[in-house]
């Protein structure tokens, strides 16, 4: 698996190893240690114990003494056993603690035999201390131990051959015998020790490479995460952009509905200057004025003097119309340049806050949406009817209901244009429960089935000069209010009707969070 590393994986993944085997051998070895540490005080009392059971005392004639072997046992284990003691408590993992704990250790059971007089049993303890000698998994301290064994036998085989066999005259090679079983343990655990320790380099290189898969992972990870929150940033930027270039093509469109009637009503009143009769009434004054010196005698002697009068009584009652539609014309284009102005506004508010919510009569409303679309609907010669029950005031975004209203308006004059019959257009409102029900229904070419669905979707038009903005944005407010909005139409050329539902806000739960107040009730229902 490694050979699938590059070079300086590779490395990483030596040196993590080597970094973990000695970890793992540390903490292995300072235990072992610790164990040692209390086996030889252990064995120094068990000598001691044994040595007082075994042979308390010698005798010489009546006389008793303590028996040299409880001396040898106090004094000698305690030798023994206090060096590798205090090195495994204080300098652990040390290799020189692990060698002095494999000698004191051979000693304790070479001490031990002496005191049993040479007792076989007692052999069986240099095998199991070898035993206990392999935790450390390091085979030198077998041998270091195995050294003091066969030494310590060959001592003792010829100065006191009894403490160490139990016989007086055990043959010059007993030692090599006994050495040779010491031999015979120490292969298997050399091999063992080698094993081990080569089972656990498999076990840290195994978890370096865990590791270092990883590292790479979470790097990778990392990087993917940066990239997805650029990539996020990237489309907040673009959704921002979006959102932006939708909000300046909704403006731009109502904008442009109401700079329609603004275009009629200015040229309404550009057509009643142009026909008005004040150049007539110029010349009226210019023959007044060429007979300024006789202007009594020609208003009553002249033909043309005697139909000055009754001229200038024509003339104010046309002036005094004209002024009055005019006037009108100037009410419409005042209200029209208004709404710009709040077309404006709204959309502003929409870009810093939530909806500007007052409290708005519907009616008031309704008749203002018709107002400000009759200009351009009277040039169509589009006929708009208004039929509204009893409605209550309600809290609202005042300005972007009447973007809706405008729209719907709008559409449906344009549906209207291509007939050759009446063109009619009804708008109408009533209360339905605890909700308001708004319809705009026309005449005009209908909606085929399969369109009702797409009506709503950004950019979707079936005219040449549509650009699909206007049903979008104000389904969006629609939903924005609280409401919804829905078209119903038979087939083409039978009509549509767009029910723009809203809620009532003292009880409608899909009302604005800002819309507490409660409203009067519906006067009557539809």
């Amino acid at each position: 698996m490694s050979d699938l590393l590059n070079p300086t994986d590779r490395q990483q993944v030596a040196a993590r190893t080597a970094e973990l085997l000695h970890a793992h051998l540390l903490g292995i070895r300072r235990q072992t240690d610790r164990l040692f540490a209390g086996l030889l005080a252990a064995e120094w009392v068990g000598g001691v114990i044994w040595a007082l059971l075994r042979a308390p005392f010698t005798w010489e004639g009546n006389h008793r003494a303590i028996h040299p072997h409880v001396w040898q046992a106090i004094i000698l284990g305690a030798l023994i056993a206090a060096l590798p003691i205090f090195l495994a408590l204080c300098f652990p993992c040390r290799a020189l603690t692990r060698h002095i704990i494999g000698i004191s250790q051979m000693l304790s059971c070479a001490l031990l035999i002496h005191i049993s007089g040479g007792r076989i049993e007692t052999h069986f303890e240099i095998f199991g201390s070898l035993a206990f000698l392999a935790f450390y998994r390091d085979w030198r301290v077998l041998i270091s131990a195995s050294v003091i064994v066969a030494a310590d036998h060959l001592i003792r085989n010829y100065l006191d051959p009894q403490s160490v066999y139990g016989v007086l005259t055990p043959g010059n090679w007993r030692w090599v015998e006994h050495a040779a079983w010491v031999v015979f343990e120490d292969i298997f655990l050399v091999a063992s020790c080698r094993r081990s320790v080569s089972e656990m380099h498999g076990i840290a290189e195994h978890r370096a490479m865990l590791e270092q898969s990883h590292s790479a992972v979470e790097d990778k990870v990392r990087q993917r995460t940066a990239q997805l929150h650029e990539a996020q940033d990237e489309l907040l930027k673009v959704a921002r952009s979006a959102g932006m270039a939708e909000i300046a093509t909704s403006v731009l469109h109502n904008v442009g509905n109401v700079l329609n009637s603004v275009n009629v009503s200015v040229r309404v009143a550009a057509t009643k200057v142009e026909r008005s009769p004040v150049g007539n009434l110029s010349k009226a004054v210019g023959m007044m004025a060429a007979h300024k010196n006789d202007l009594g005698e020609f208003l009553t002697t002249d033909e043309r003097g005697k139909r000055i009068p009754e001229f200038l009584e024509a003339v104010a009652e046309a002036l005094a119309s004209e002024q009055a539609d005019v006037l009108s014309e100037m009410n419409t284009l005042q209200k029209n340049v208004e709404h710009i102005k709040e077309i404006v506004a709204v959309q502003q508010s929409h870009a810093k806050a939530g909806p500007m919510v007052q409290q708005v009569q519907l009616r008031d409303l309704l008749e203002d949406a018709v107002k400000i679309t009759r200009a351009s609907s009277r040039a169509a010669n589009v006929q708009i009817d208004l039929r509204i029950d009893s409605l209550p005031d309600v809290l609202t975004d005042k300005h972007a209901l009447l973007q809706i209203l405008i729209n719907l308006l709008s559409n449906a004059r344009h549906a209207v244009g291509g007939n050759t019959a009446e063109k009619r257009v009804t708008l109408s409102a009533a209360c339905a429960g605890n909700r308001i029900l708004i319809d705009v229904t026309d005449n005009g070419v209908g909606i085929p089935p399969e369109n009702l669905t797409r009506i709503f979707n950004h950019g979707f038009t079936t005219r040449k000069e549509g650009h699909g903005f206007g049903l979008h944005a104000s389904a969006n407010a629609a939903k924005n209010l609280g409401g919804s909005l829905r078209a119903n139409s038979d087939g083409p050329g039978k009509g549509a009707t767009f029910t723009l539902e809203l809620p009532m806000p003292a009880t409608s739960a899909r009302s604005p969070s800002h819309l507490h107040e409660s409203v009067q009730p519906c006067l009557s229902g539809r």
